[in-house]
């Protein structure tokens, strides 16, 4: 992004192009000119594919290593569309990163909770890599992803290195099974109750990220469970289109959710993120 004018895209080169499910590819990326700008996990930017048009989408790399920007898209529209179909060596303009992040960092010394629902762990990957490149700096580290499908479980492979590791604990589950899977069926909260078996409550941070229906159950659940909200953190992702707050598209009651967030704290927003999006 140029500091001096937020609304200009600088570009960047397609280094990788991953297909991960359906629909849904993984770019990595590398700016043409001068160094890559650090990101906080949670952040986002707004991805512009040239003479088609831009979108917001989180950053899913890792923050240690910002020379790899990362982002994980699925195609829903034109721009989504053409960020997907992209190659090695393609061109993508950035303007970013953007908004609030996840406090993760502040959440030394407590048990690190990760709750994401389908394309919901690109955007808390960061903060998942934040916590395994500093795992001695937190007392637990419990990820609970679901999916509708297991045709549908994103980084299935960087799952199955996280399961090896004996510092990490994680729960899948898939809402429907075809023959063959032998996991968990049910929709992220029935995963709850194990993942939190033996934790105390008062002790974890919660960082949550999905569809807005499933975010409302699971900060229900957490809550029932005796999590406080002051420590329960979600990720939204309404309507952003300029990133500065300017065109009011993301007007989340009195934030914005393109400069007050996309991340904000459970007991700020309970108040409105069942109220729909117009």
């Amino acid at each position: 992004m140029d500091a001096a004018d937020p609304m200009l895209p600088r570009r960047y080169r397609v280094i990788r192009a991953t297909p991960e499910i359906a629909g849904v590819a993984t770019v990595e990326l590398a700016p043409l000119d001068g160094p890559a700008v650090p990101f906080a996990p949670g952040q986002f930017n707004m991805l512009y594919a040239f003479g088609v048009g831009e979108i917001p989408v989180s950053i899913s790399g890792d923050p240690a290593r910002p020379e790899r920007l990362i982002h994980t898209t699925r195609d829903v529209g034109r721009a989504s569309g053409a960020i997907v179909a992209l190659k090695e060596g393609d061109m993508l303009g950035i303007r970013g990163p953007f908004g609030s992040s996840w406090p993760i960092a502040a959440a030394k010394g407590r048990h690190a909770l990760f709750v994401a629902g389908g394309l919901g762990l690109a955007p808390l990957r960061p903060a998942i890599y934040h916590v395994l490149n500093n795992r001695a700096d937190y007392a637990g580290l419990t990820i609970v992803y679901g999916a509708r499908s297991p045709e549908e479980l994103l980084y299935a492979e960087e799952i199955g290195r996280w399961k090896s590791r004996l510092d990490t604990e994680i729960e899948v589950t898939v809402d429907h099974a075809r023959p063959g899977w032998t996991g968990r069926v049910g929709v992220v909260t029935t995963a709850l109750p194990r993942a939190l078996a033996g934790t105390d409550p008062a002790t974890i941070e919660a960082f949550v990220c999905g569809p807005e229906i499933m975010m409302r159950f699971t900060l229900q659940a957490l809550a029932a469970a005796g999590v406080p909200a002051e420590r329960s953190w979600i990720s939204m992702e309404r309507s952003m289109k300029c990133a500065i707050g300017f065109c009011g598209h993301c007007q989340f009651g009195g934030d914005f959710v393109c400069k007050d967030g996309p991340v904000f704290r459970h007991d700020a927003v309970a108040d409105r993120i069942a109220v729909k999006e117009f």
